[in-house]
């Protein structure tokens, strides 16, 4: 698969959702670090160059991956509280604006869950890294100082959620400026975000470790703010937050190996779902490729199955819940969606992703989120904590109805794919619900269409839930009819757009060429090192 060769000098490559992400990972790969290295330094820029996407505040997940096969998946997702705060709780709407559609959030500090970022970050880099941490934050404590240059996209990003970026002084006084009318105005593209306190937190941090963030004084400088602020986050809370490992969730398909993010997140075991109801409905090698790339008989397909996986969601999430795993790769279990689609008669949260693989083989792919912030700063630290006890999509049982003292779930599905060709496919995606659709389709073209990184990437998305389908007009006319047809309640997006994920992909090649895309829906790049 080839679609941005390398020279055989390369140390590495990585794609990612800006520029300064991902030339952090570059940077430390050129100076000899691995694949773990670059993501830990490339998570590190995203909290500077990406700040609506991804905070030390929030949390998210690391599959990594070294040369002699191993993989580990490092879950540092945000927790519950241990105990509900029940009075004068710090917790009301915003209305965040996409221009197309609006959605509610919850933000305040109330809606902060225990915060996995940094844990997570250490325990990955203690387990696989080779460089020092002080290394790692160099480039992210460059950009933090020297400011980042906000683009049309980070610009968008903004405005979506500009409620909460001024919603408090502190927040004002990084996100904002002056307005004509002497209000706080949101800083648009051209102007420059710096964050020295966020530049001051990373070198402490790298010196005296992640014990700082959850023991130490910025512990408790965030169990004074909640409790002074009318959030539920305490010291016990802090002190108690685990990064979990894991073995990855293993399934094959068509030839192909995957490796995706297990239990209890949900996002790689609906994607392993979605595939096997596709290989059993359509168990030929060659049959998806029969139907046509593109054509209404594999867009009506790829419409219903994700139809199908959205109902076993449903019930996957309330077992879950319970504290059960979910069968869905069970016969019994399988065989009731595959029933629903033999007899189909054909006719937006804030999150980003990072994918690196080195040229010895290692490699990482990294998704994480701070929902879209509460608002809040942590005193002195330039960092905003997460609000994920308001987002509905991890409510699903209504706001206030969390389990105490639980790790959330979560669709953020990093992935390694080992596909027939003897390549290895580092992907992942951003995008709330569509992280798991958005994964798939880049799957099938890698697999069933043998597309390079960038044609899979880039191929036009749907995306189906409830009664409604989303989809991406880029195809033709009698595919844009036949999806209009079968769902009356529809959607037709006339480009890409950041809606359907951020599948940000790199490739080894068994030959060890290196190749990857950037995905442009939201504003991804490609580097080599």
């Amino acid at each position: 698969m080839e679609s941005t060769p390398t020279s055989a000098r390369a140390r590495g490559i990585a794609a990612a959702g800006h520029v300064i992400t991902a030339e952090a990972a570059s940077e430390v790969m050129a100076a000899g670090g691995n694949a773990i290295d670059a993501v830990v330094a490339a998570l590190w820029a995203a909290s500077v160059a990406e700040p609506v996407l991804s905070s030390p505040g929030g949390g998210g997940f690391i599959l990594a991956r070294t040369a002699d096969g191993q993989t580990r998946v490092h879950d540092f997702f945000v927790h519950t509280p241990r105990r509900k705060r029940m009075r004068d709780v710090d917790f009301y709407p915003i209305v965040a604006d996409f221009g197309v559609a609006t959605q509610t959030f919850h933000i305040g500090l109330g809606a902060a869950a225990v915060p996995g970022f940094v844990r997570g970050v250490f325990a990955a880099h203690r387990e696989h890294g080779t460089m020092p941490m002080r290394r790692l934050v160099e480039p992210a404590i460059a950009a933090a100082r020297e400011g980042l240059l906000l683009r049309d996209y980070e610009q968008y990003l903004l405005s979506v959620v500009g409620p909460i970026y001024k919603i408090t002084p502190e927040a004002c006084a990084l996100f904002a400026r002056p307005g004509d009318d002497g209000a706080p105005a949101l800083k648009g593209a051209g102007d420059r975000i710096a964050n020295p306190e966020l530049a001051d937190t990373l070198e402490v941090l790298a010196r005296e470790g992640d014990a700082l963030f959850y023991e130490g004084e910025i512990a408790a400088s965030i169990a004074k703010l909640c409790a002074e602020g009318g959030g539920h986050l305490t010291r016990e809370d802090l002190a108690g937050y685990r990064d979990v490992a894991r073995p990855p969730l293993v399934h094959h398909y068509r030839g192909a190996r995957l490796e995706l993010n297990p239990p209890p997140a949900l996002g790689g075991l609906l994607i392993a779902h979605s595939l096997e109801l596709l290989a059993r409905l359509h168990p030929g090698e060659r049959d998806l490729q029969r139907l046509g790339r593109g054509s209404p008989a594999h867009a009506l397909l790829l419409a219903r199955t994700q139809q199908e996986t959205n109902r076993a969601r449903v019930a996957a999430e309330a077992l879950v819940e319970g504290g059960e795993t979910p069968p869905m790769l069970d016969d019994v279990w399988l065989d009731r969606f595959v029933a629903s689609l033999a007899d189909t008669k054909v006719s937006q949260r804030g999150t980003t992703h990072i994918s690196v693989i080195d040229r010895d083989g290692n490699a990482a792919a990294a998704t994480v989120s701070n929902g879209e912030g509460c608002g809040h700063m942590i005193p002195g630290t330039g960092i905003m904590l997460n609000n994920m006890l308001g987002e509905e999509d991890l409510n699903p049982r209504g706001m206030g109805s969390w389990p105490l003292g639980k790790r959330m779930t979560s669709m953020m599905a990093p992935a390694a794919i080992h596909l027939p060709s003897g390549d290895l496919a580092i992907v992942g995606s951003g995008g709330s619900n569509r992280i798991r659709t958005a994964i798939l389709q880049v799957i099938l073209n890698m697999v069933d269409f043998g597309m390079d990184a960038r044609a899979a990437v880039e191929a036009p998305r749907l995306h189906q839930e409830g009664k409604h389908l989303d989809f991406e007009a880029l195809v033709g006319r009698e595919t844009r009819d036949a999806l209009a047809r079968a769902f009356p309640d529809h959607r037709a997006w006339p480009t890409r757009n950041m809606f359907f994920g951020g599948v940000h992909t790199v490739v080894r090649a068994a030959s060890g060429a290196l190749s990857g895309a950037g995905d442009p829906r939201r504003a991804g790049v490609c580097v080599v090192a």
